[in-house]
């Protein structure tokens, strides 16, 4: 309040009531002098001549700054006031301003009072409520962190309040200082924390308060005193805030601009800041890990489908207003399936974090990679040609190439298919670039996997017949549309019916009979070729039962099982199932399988095959020759037949290079005890030719087709007949 001081004409009661007062009382000019004060401060303070010096940090500036406040706004500071002995005692003090512009011979009148436990607590709440409110709403960590240091000052108009963060490589960034220059939190960002790294780098360096009184002097403050002085900076008290994970994740600071000790209430004050800096921290860290499961996959760090959609979409709309291309490209890793089926999901998904720290390098900054799901990968190029999308997808490929060092695994092998749809030819949005680019992804793996194809509108169409016989596919599978011929097997030393295989057949009541060779990969394509494997198996037992009651004389059945099914279902188990629930001995019942899945090395595979030879089931390798035969898959595996492919049987009569592999092969499997069947035969001089070479057993159109049930019957006695 802009009063006289008490004169020595005054009322002698009133004086002494002032002095008498619980509460210090001071007068004061503009220039912060003091003109007068009751006993009770001079008790206290003794006789000052300057606000700052009872008043550490409440120099001119910082007086003449209160003093511009509204008029009529009733203040209330907690200062440190320096009494006489030195010490610092907490101390609340208020004042009235009278008037904008008080004249510059008004004092104003200050009342100061200590301050109790009570009163400390009282304001040290009002500090967290706002501050934990700001945390409640979300608001960024750096809006969190400012507004504490403004309300600290605010409540200790001595002290300058400063938060640095504490990054993983030990180097401080300024999250808030409001009231130094930007300069001053420029000149420390990325300085590394360290045993003399000042308050706050040493307080992060050795995990706990750091407290200098004197900056000038103390040898914490050698590297940056230069720094601190210049910004009028004398005393500092720094702790360090624990994230988490107990590490260092920022540091809270009070600093003083004359070299001082710390005031009780200050350091009451900073301890429920460092609360609340953890709590923030600690919440920053939660929103980043919401954002981190929004956006980022957590097996591989990159992008996930929402993120590649957001940068995806805005690319485009660049490339659309600019008039230049971007490509999208999609990556499927190949039969990545049986490495989680065969390895177990977290071999799987070490695998996928190897492959993204592949495949990254292998882009541009300016591109996106992410992890769409599963095995997939997609990359957005924006910009790029054509052109620019091949060599990516090269050098893509070509990243995979070596294999894999997986922990308490052998060397692992991969590739993977890729599909290219070009903006804006390809698609004029990311849905149909994505559709396009997995069309020709689709076409890649046809090709024979591991290459890139790029998307042709024709596929688009030959995806359409797929869907459609996707769909009368399941269609015939559920109400029974499907039927099993039988082709016989004969001994070709004496013409004896020694088995049959199932053959899978079709007939679509608009399309007529289908052929396998169409249906079949559609199968394997849409998941559909294990339920057709285990129908095909239970049909054909079901029937081998029934010839077997009726007296039928057929001594076994040859199935075709699919890779797939190997590496998905338990085949032994159904087979086991199945001749229990049918009544069959093992040796009745042939599995045939491809060489492809002879040649891959799984442990579930083998697990299989080996228990299916015990129970006493023959396991027949079909088409045998036309892969990349490696012969030492016949020593190592349970074996019993061999059959000869088609395509070597075809020219035997004429073409010496088949004659030759033909005897190879028989030569192969008398060598090892197993039965050679030739398919395909359908002529006399076929058969004279594989007669002379010691063919075991032939199968083929010359001897019977496939045929249903009840004509393989027909054609059984028609042969004992003629037999007899």
């Amino acid at each position: 309040m802009a009063v006289k001081p008490p004169s020595a004409s005054a009322n002698p009661l009133l004086i002494q009531a002032l002095d008498d007062a619980e509460l210090g009382l001071v007068w004061v000019d503009a220039q912060g002098r003091l003109q007068h004060s009751n006993k009770r401060f001079a008790g206290w303070a003794g006789m000052p001549a300057t606000l700052d010096q009872c008043f550490p940090g409440l120099h001119t500036g910082a007086w003449s700054a209160l003093l511009s406040r509204p008029a009529g706004q009733a203040q209330s500071l907690h200062l440190g006031l320096k009494t006489a002995d030195g010490e610092l005692l907490s101390t609340e003090l208020r004042f009235h301003s009278l008037g904008e512009s008080p004249a510059a011979d008004a004092l104003t009148v200050l009342s100061i009072s200590p301050l109790g436990d009570a009163q400390l607590r009282s304001a040290i709440d009002l500090l967290q409520r706002d501050v934990l409110e700001a945390v409640a709403l979300s608001r960024p960590l750096q809006v969190v962190m400012d507004l504490l240091c403004r309300r600290v000052e605010s409540l200790a108009p001595d002290v300058i309040c400063t938060v640095l963060a504490v990054d993983e490589q030990g180097r401080v960034h300024p999250l808030a200082a409001p009231s130094l220059p930007a300069s001053f939190s420029a000149a420390l960002d990325g300085v590394p924390i360290g045993p003399k790294a000042g308050s706050c780098g040493t307080a992060a360096w050795r995990r706990e308060p750091v407290e200098v009184a004197d900056i000038a002097r103390d040898p914490l403050w050698e590297d940056y005193r230069v720094l601190a002085l210049a910004y009028g900076l004398a005393a500092c008290w720094s702790t360090p805030i624990l994230r988490a994970d107990q590490r260092v994740g920022a540091t809270f600071a009070l600093y003083y601009r004359e070299p001082r000790p710390v005031v009780p209430f200050h350091r009451g004050m900073v301890e429920a800041c460092a609360q609340l800096c953890q709590v923030a921290l600690r919440n920053d860290e939660h929103l980043r890990q919401i954002e981190r499961l929004a956006y980022y996959d957590n097996v591989t760090g990159l992008a996930n489908r929402r993120l590649f959609a957001d940068r995806a979409r805005h690319d485009l709309l660049i490339s659309s207003r600019q008039g230049s291309p971007t490509a999208l490209l999609l990556l499927d890793v190949d039969r990545f399936k049986t490495i989680n089926d065969s390895l177990g999901h977290a071999v799987g998904d070490e695998v996928l974090r190897q492959l993204a720290q592949r495949l990254g390098p292998c882009l541009r900054d300016s591109d996106t990679l992410a992890r769409l799901g599963g095995d997939e990968f997609g990359v957005i190029l924006q910009g790029s040609t054509a052109a620019d999308a091949m060599h990516a997808a090269d050098k893509l490929l070509a990243a995979l190439q070596p294999p894999l060092d997986l922990p308490g695994q052998a060397p692992l092998s991969l590739s993977a298919s890729i599909g290219i749809a070009n903006f804006p030819e390809d698609g004029g949005d990311l849905e149909s670039l994505l559709k396009n680019a997995e069309i020709a992804m689709y076409e890649a793996k046809r090709a024979g996997r591991n290459c890139a194809r790029f998307f042709l509108h024709a596929m688009n169409e030959a995806l359409g017949e797929r869907l459609q016989m996707e769909a009368a596919l399941r269609q015939a599978l559920s109400q029974g549309c499907l039927q099993l011929h039988y082709q016989p097997k004969l001994r070709l030393a004496d013409g004896r019916t020694m088995g049959c295989e199932a053959l899978l057949r079709w007939r679509h009541p608009e399309w007529g009979p289908v052929a396998p060779d169409r249906f079949i990969g559609v199968a394997e394509e849409c998941g559909l070729i294990n339920a057709l494997d285990a129908w095909v198996l239970e049909q054909a037992c079901a029937q081998l039962a029934r010839w077997q009651q009726a007296g039928v004389a057929l001594p076994e059945v040859a199935v075709n099982v699919s890779p797939l099914r190997f590496y998905q279902d338990d085949v032994a188990a159904h087979v086991g199932q199945l001749l229990q629930q049918h009544g069959l001995r093992a040796e009745q019942l042939t599995l045939e399988v491809t060489e492809r899945l002879m040649l891959d090395d799984n442990a579930r595979t083998r697990g299989q095959m080996q228990r299916l030879h015990e129970m006493g089931v023959r396991i027949s390798v079909d088409d045998f020759g036309t892969g990349y035969s490696s012969l030492g898959y016949l020593k190592r595996l349970p074996v019993s037949e061999l059959k000869l492919d088609k395509s070597f049987v075809r020219d035997l009569e004429t073409d010496p290079d088949d004659r030759a592999l033909a005897t190879a092969v028989i030569g192969i499997g008398r060598a090892l005890g197993l039965t050679v069947v030739a398919e395909g035969v359908e002529t006399a001089a076929q058969q004279q030719v594989l007669e002379q070479v010691g063919c075991d057993m032939v199968q083929g159109w010359r001897f019977g087709h496939p045929m249903p049930a009840e004509a393989l019957e027909e054609w059984l006695r028609q042969r004992s007949t003629q037999a007899v």
